[in-house]
This record gives C-alpha cells, sequence and structure tokens, in this order.
C-alpha cells in the first residue's frame, strides 16, 4: 500500500463527510496541526528554515500569538471530531500535532542567536502559502464545484501537495537558477531609453504592461515545450495530472519551472518596470495559476473572452484529442486567438483530463526521473 493510499483510508473513510459529521473539523484539525508544528519549528531553527528576506520582517509577537491559536482551534477541532465520528483516527491525529507543536515549545520557543546560513529552505514560505491559497480555493471548490463528486483527495492529490511544497521549500534553489540569471541577462541586454520610458508610466499601465509582455513570453515557451520532443519529457509530467483542484497546477517539474519562469522573468527585467508594478504581477500570477487550474466553475462569458478563467486551461488539460496544443497563454485568451491556437466550444467542460497514452508513475522523486527514464513523447497535447 502507498503512502497516499494510506492517508486516503483515513481521510477519505467510508463514514459520511456531511458538515456535522466531524470529518471537516477532523481534516482541518490535521491540517492546521502540521503548519503548528512547522511554525514552531521555524522559530527553533529560523536560520535553516525562514527567508532572510522575510526572517526581519515579522511581528514577532504576533506570529506567536497566531501560533499559539492555531494549536488551541487545533485541539479544538480535533475534540469536535473526536465527538462527532464514530471513528476517531481524524481526532486523533490532530489531537498528536497540536500535542507535538506543544511540546515543541508553541509560541513561546526562544530565538535562538544563531549565525546566519548560506543554505535554508523556505518551510515559513509554505506555511504562509498553505494558509492563504488553501484558505480561498478550499471553501471556493466546495461551494462551487465543477465536479462535486471528486472531493479533495481524489488520485495523485499527495503527489501534488509533496509539489505544492517543494515549490515553496526551494525557494532560495528557484532564486539561483531563476531570479539571478534572469536579472543578469536582462540588465545586460537592457535599453536605457527604453527603462526610463516604462518607469514613467502609471503603475496601473506598467502592471498592464506586464501581463501582457510575461504572457507572449509564457506563451512562446509553452508551445515549445509542446513542440520539441526534449522539453515534452518535463512538461508532460504537469499534463500527467488527470484531476483538475488547486493543488493540480503545482506539479511541474523543476526543469520547466526554471526555464519557463526564467524566460519570463527575462523580458520584464530587460524592459525596467517598477518594482512595485513587478511584485503586483508576481502577487497576480502566483494567485491565478492556481485559480485556472481549481475545481471550479466561474460563469462569466464575456470576461472568459478577455482574462483565463478555468474553462479556458481546463481545455488545454482536456483528454480529447479536438483539444491538443491548444489554449497556452494563462492570462489573455487574445493571445491565442491571435496565433490560431485558441479553444473554447460555448459552455461545455472537457470529459476528462491527461494525456492518452500517457502514464507516470506517482511520486515526487519517480516523476523528477521520469523524463530520464522514458524519453519518447507520447500522442497528446
Amino acid at each position: 500500500m502507498t503512502a497516499e493510499q494510506w492517508l486516503t483510508r483515513i481521510f477519505a473513510d467510508r463514514a459520511p463527510r456531511r458538515f456535522g459529521s466531524g470529518w471537516w473539523s477532523g481534516v482541518l484539525s490535521i491540517a492546521l496541526g502540521l503548519l503548528s508544528v512547522a511554525a514552531v519549528l521555524c522559530l527553533h531553527f529560523p536560520q535553516w528554515l525562514t527567508m532572510p528576506e522575510l526572517r526581519a520582517r515579522y511581528p514577532l509577537p504576533l506570529v506567536r500569538s497566531a501560533i499559539d491559536s492555531a494549536i488551541l482551534v487545533t485541539l479544538g477541532l480535533a475534540g469536535l471530531s473526536m465527538l462527532l465520528r464514530r471513528r476517531k483516527a481524524l481526532g486523533l491525529a490532530g489531537l498528536v500535532l497540536a500535542g507535538l507543536a506543544l511540546a515543541l515549545g508553541a509560541g513561546g520557543v526562544a530565538i535562538p542567536d544563531a549565525r546566519p546560513t548560506r543554505v535554508h529552505i523556505g518551510l515559513d514560505w509554505f506555511v504562509l502559502g498553505t494558509l492563504t491559497t488553501a484558505a480561498l480555493f478550499v471553501p471556493l471548490e466546495r461551494a462551487f464545484a465543477l465536479r462535486r463528486e471528486q472531493g479533495p483527495f481524489r488520485k495523485g492529490w499527495l503527489t501534488d501537495a509533496t509539489y505544492f511544497f517543494m515549490s515553496h521549500a526551494l525557494v532560495q534553489l528557484m532564486s539561483l537558477l531563476v531570479l539571478v540569471p534572469a536579472t543578469w541577462a536582462g540588465q545586460k541586454l537592457a535599453i536605457a531609453p527604453v527603462q526610463t520610458m516604462a518607469q514613467m508610466l502609471p503603475l496601473a499601465v506598467q502592471f498592464a504592461l506586464i501581463v501582457l509582455v510575461a504572457d507572449l513570453a509564457q506563451y512562446a515557451v509553452h508551445r515549445a515545450f509542446h513542440a520539441v520532443p526534449l522539453l515534452w519529457r518535463f512538461h508532460r509530467v504537469h499534463h500527467s495530472v488527470t484531476h483538475m483542484d488547486w493543488l493540480a497546477g503545482s506539479r511541474l517539474h523543476l526543469v520547466d519551472v526554471v526555464v519557463t519562469r526564467g524566460l519570463v522573468l527575462l523580458p520584464i527585467v530587460m524592459l525596467g518596470f517598477d518594482p512595485v508594478a513587478v511584485f503586483a504581477y508576481l502577487g497576480f500570477v502566483s494567485l491565478h495559476a492556481v485559480f485556472i487550474h481549481a475545481n471550479f466553475a466561474p460563469r462569466s462569458p464575456w470576461l472568459e473572452r478577455w482574462i483565463a478563467m478555468p474553462r479556458y486551461h481546463h481545455w488545454h488539460h482536456a483528454i480529447e484529442p479536438v483539444a491538443t496544443d491548444k489554449n497556452f497563454a494563462v492570462h489573455l485568451p487574445m493571445i491565442d486567438r491571435w496565433f490560431g491556437t485558441h479553444y473554447m466550444p460555448d459552455q461545455q467542460w472537457p470529459n476528462g483530463y491527461g494525456v492518452a497514452g500517457l502514464s507516470l508513475p506517482d511520486g515526487y522523486g519517480k516523476q523528477f526521473l521520469s523524463p530520464l527514464a522514458n524519453p519518447h513523447r507520447s500522442d497528446g497535447n
């Protein structure tokens, strides 16, 4: 039995999951308990587990209070689950995690006076990312689900959760592989008069231009990853997803991430946009990339014409042959209309997702090595 199958037996047992059954309180207690333990560990080892850029900016008294409150809520949710649910596994797991966080010192941990380290992981960034992203998209998927029968613990959820963790924990590596070379190359290729003109524009106009420039670069790189067999070996990992939800967009091979983000960032640096506008774009793309993969079915025909909505990107992942190599843009569907790769049948959603004939093993490590194990491109998008 795999780890995912074992955890799914605990999380997705056959007992009722309706509101009031103790299922939601149990699952939330485990999620909040895990984040509480992670946050306490960040207090113990800030030099190893937190981002230096954020470390000095945290309002420490507020952080400590938030950790203690999270542990208290975890205990309450776990106890409620044990009262309401016949099987006590969810509640017991929440209680164990809350107990571990308390045993580690909770929010009262004394910050050690340790030297900064040259290597660190972004465990704090993972905690913040999980809290903000899950708090936004899980309720949306529950309230306005496209496929209500899917549930949060669908096949491959643990693999995608691992990708989500790695994308946040490896923030230093991402900076070295993406930000540093893209910034260096962009500054070398920059044209000073163009940068001056760009910085004179209102911030709102700069933001709009960044979205356009970034999505044009994204379109070109994305289309190349589909067309070039060597690149497809890595990008097919993303298309091995067979269930779409807020976690599905995290399934990206490291090579795919580094090449795509670096080449998208390059023209933004070259044009010299104001950092405020750039940071606004980075915040927008981090949420929008999750949004378009979500198991969420908003309907707005007018808006769908101008901004990528879930239905637009779901067709990019569709199993139907007619949708193969369509909808490469991430933000602006008009770019696909310009280049003849737009596909959006009126009011229809795909019947399924993935690539016909493609089956990759579950697990981050196995999928990381899969481009080397099988160099031949499968048919499909």
